[in-house]
């Protein structure tokens, strides 16, 4: 794994200060690579290239886990309306750990460049926030499941009332049909311009507000199972075992998701011995270790949730019980995801090109400095 990319790395005082990062001395490739210089540099023992390989191979982990739901006994076809909500959960997903690998492979050809690679990470994981919600809408959501056995190919559309503490309360009820899916999407908004403010304003704390902006769509989109935790499982008694399930995976979930921001804010270990921890071992990488099995473990507890609905798609709402939950859509999913996209993308647009402006002419002054060396 060690390729000539023809660019010196550099150490801390020899890269401008916005390519600086805390404790890590050396390791640091110029900030005028070329595309192909970046592609290479993945070979190439940098301070950057376990941030790449930790979130890239993932994707292909993910992917493998994911697609053995299709596979299940009595699971509908890929593209049947009953999986739209994993499908959005999945490109969240994938973006965001293709976004995040690129970003810190490519961030080196130019300051403004560096600037967008990172707005396109914090967009994708504002919609990772709303896939995700999707996803426990309309499976973990304590009404969520399917009518009947011959519904599995065009909606789902109700839920098992499988005891006391199952049926919601008709306050909670207008917040999960009627507030819940916008208030994930207005959450992701508010975190996205959050975390690109950070990088021009707010620098001196900019690790501390970026882990905590993203606890919000945690407490926000983890409302469906805070409620089934609190009030037990929707399935009959004979599955209950989903209900543990879940539980389980979520525990962990959450456990990798503290872990990992532990290491974002706390940059340790580097913190304890600077420049030891420059090229493998330092505290982004394993902050992104632990983010991406906090995913893993959430899709185990998405993937428990989808197989009890399979399993059991005979149960139905009681006649006396609270309306329906509605199945998905294209509009309830993915036209949900393509607006919150829209705005993102209008997001990234706008901070881009004020890091240009900001940026831009620094950048022109490097690579003149740079050409004069050669």
């Amino acid at each position: 794994m060690l390729l000539n990319c023809g660019q010196p790395l550099l150490r801390h005082t020899d890269v401008p200060p916005r390519v600086i990062e805390n404790f890590i001395l050396t390791g640091y490739r110029f900030p005028n690579y070329s595309l192909r210089d970046c592609l290479l540099s993945a070979f190439r023992p940098t301070n950057e290239t376990g941030n790449f390989w930790t979130h890239f191979l993932p994707v292909f982990i993910f992917a493998y886990y994911f697609v053995e739901v299709f596979g299940w006994n009595g699971a509908p076809g890929s593209s049947a309306p009953f999986f739209y909500p994993l499908w959005n959960y999945f490109m969240g997903v994938f973006c965001l750990l293709m976004a995040s690998s690129m970003a810190h492979l490519l961030n080196s050809m130019s300051l403004v460049v560096r600037e967008v690679c990172f707005f396109v990470d914090y967009g994708t994981i504002s919609a990772y926030t709303v896939g995700s919600s999707l996803a426990y809408y309309y499976y973990i959501h304590p009404r969520a499941g399917v009518a009947d056995k011959g519904a599995l190919n065009d909606t789902f559309s109700g839920v098992r009332d499988g005891g006391d503490g199952a049926a919601l309360t008709p306050d909670l009820s207008v917040f999960f049909e009627t507030l819940y899916i916008p208030s994930a999407f207005v959450v992701a908004i508010i975190c996205i311009l959050s975390c690109c403010n950070t990088r021009q304003r707010w620098r001196q704390h900019r690790y501390i507000i970026r882990t905590l902006v993203f606890l919000l769509p945690f407490l926000v989109s983890s409302t469906p199972i805070f409620y089934r935790l609190l009030s037990g499982s929707p399935h009959s008694a004979a599955s209950s075992s989903s209900s543990s399930t879940m539980s389980r995976f979520f525990y962990r979930h959450c456990l990798w998701l503290l872990a990992s921001a532990l290491f974002n804010i706390s940059k340790l270990p580097e913190r304890l011995a600077p420049g030891r921890f420059d090229i493998w071992g330092h505290s982004h990488q394993w902050f992104h270790c632990c983010t991406f099995l906090s995913i893993l473990d959430e899709l185990h507890m998405i993937k428990a949730e989808v197989r009890a609905i399979l399993l059991h798609p005979d149960l139905v709402l009681p006649p006396n019980s609270l309306s329906r939950l509605s199945g998905p859509t294209l509009s309830s999913t993915y036209g949900v995801m393509l607006l919150l996209q829209t705005a993102i993308v209008s997001i990234i647009l706008w901070f881009s090109w004020r890091a240009n402006r900001l940026y831009g002419p620094q950048g022109d002054q490097l690579d003149k400095e740079r050409r004069k060396t050669q």
